[in-house]
């Protein structure tokens, strides 16, 4: 399941969100006015590095602010929690409290994460602020209505807003819980079967382990798992087909070699058609939503046109189809990608309704 690839790009540029998207966005549900933007949040004061329970850095910073500033912004944040949680309902916000603005200085996106704590019991929770670029909008959109998750988040202008998602990240899980008795690598394998072909259906690139989390859940006698990507940067912007499939990535060779080890052909072929089934649904159940969405992406920018030639060239081999070299934007790309992988399923869905509903 392996091959040679490039590694993604070190630094994607940002890319603005257009009128078009903003519109979809407002239609939509996720364009909301914000009380606290990311510009407001960078006007720290100083910052101290974060390190985990072994003394290691992990390239987040917990932030401090002038008190004059403080006010404005913390107020602000439980506003913003409010809105993620309970539709704005600031009754809730009495016992709730800021506990930490922290900054992350890798990655594209140098997001904010924000702790709230229940001053009643010190639970906590959390939620992120970043650059509204579009790449990732995009991304977020396309998880919430093809993958089995949903997700809220919102925009305003220059701001990006995203509920936390819970799951151990993929690196950490590979460290210490692949080789627990506890886990059960059949299904993991499964799992990881069914990420990598999600993936590659939506062309959602750059799914190292670090930008995933394994979700458990308990079951009858067992668990199940559900890996969820929590990085959406690298969608459709890549030009190397290999980098939007997580079974390339070095890093993620350990799930690779599970896989190996507990599937056979013919079972990893039964999980990757119950994927591209299940996509199939979604999309046929949202599909005026997503060409809506598709109808933008295939006019915007979200990547430079060598990586749009080099991708459609290479998709155009994959899959046998010169329709590819006829795409000029990565939105176009991803539309033909989603006919072309799931035309077969697409076709035998009425026939799966009318036997639902028999």
């Amino acid at each position: 399941m392996q091959e040679n690839s490039d590694k993604p790009s070190r630094k994607k540029p940002m890319y603005p969100v257009n009128e078009a998207l903003h519109q979809y966005l407002k239609d939509h549900g996720r364009e909301v006015k914000l009380p606290v933007s990311y510009n407001n949040l960078l006007n720290y004061t100083w910052s101290t590095p974060i390190t985990d329970k072994k003394g290691k850095d992990t390239l987040w910073e917990k932030t401090s602010y002038d008190s004059r500033e403080w006010e404005f912004i913390r107020d602000g944040l439980l506003k913003i929690y409010a809105i993620l949680k309970t539709e704005g309902d600031l009754s809730f916000t009495r016992h709730l409290d800021v506990a930490r603005v922290d900054y992350c200085t890798f990655g594209n996106s140098n997001p904010f994460r924000i702790r709230i704590i229940n001053k009643f019991n010190d639970n906590y929770d959390h939620y992120y602020i970043k650059i509204a670029d579009a790449s990732r909008i995009y991304g977020l959109e396309l998880e919430h209505i093809l993958s089995p998750n949903r997700i809220t988040f919102f925009t305003y202008q220059n701001t990006l807003v995203e509920e936390h998602i819970p799951g151990i990240p993929g690196d950490i899980f590979i460290q210490q819980m692949m080789e627990s008795p506890e886990t059960n690598r059949i299904r993991l394998a499964k799992e990881f079967v069914k990420f990598n072909e999600r993936c590659f259906i939506r062309l959602l690139g750059d799914m190292r382990s670090y930008n995933f989390v394994v979700d458990i859940t308990p079951d009858i006698e067992d668990y199940q798992y559900r890996i969820r990507c929590i990085d959406f940067d690298q969608q459709s912007y890549e030009g190397r087909k290999s980098l939007y499939q997580p079974q390339f990535f070095k890093e993620n060779y350990p799930f690779v070699a599970l896989t190996l080890s507990h599937l056979n052909k013919d079972s990893i072929e039964q999980y990757q058609t119950e994927e591209k089934t299940m996509v199939a649904m979604r999309l046929a159940t949202s599909r005026y939503r997503v060409k809506e969405l598709l109808d933008i992406m295939s006019k915007d920018t979200i990547s430079p046109p060598e990586k749009v030639k080099q991708l459609g060239h290479e998709l155009a081999l994959y899959h046998s189809n010169p329709g590819f070299l006829k795409c000029h934007s990565q939105g176009e790309i991803l539309r033909m990608n989603l006919k072309q992988m799931l035309r077969k399923n697409l076709a035998l869905i009425p026939k799966i309704l009318r036997r639902s509903s028999d």
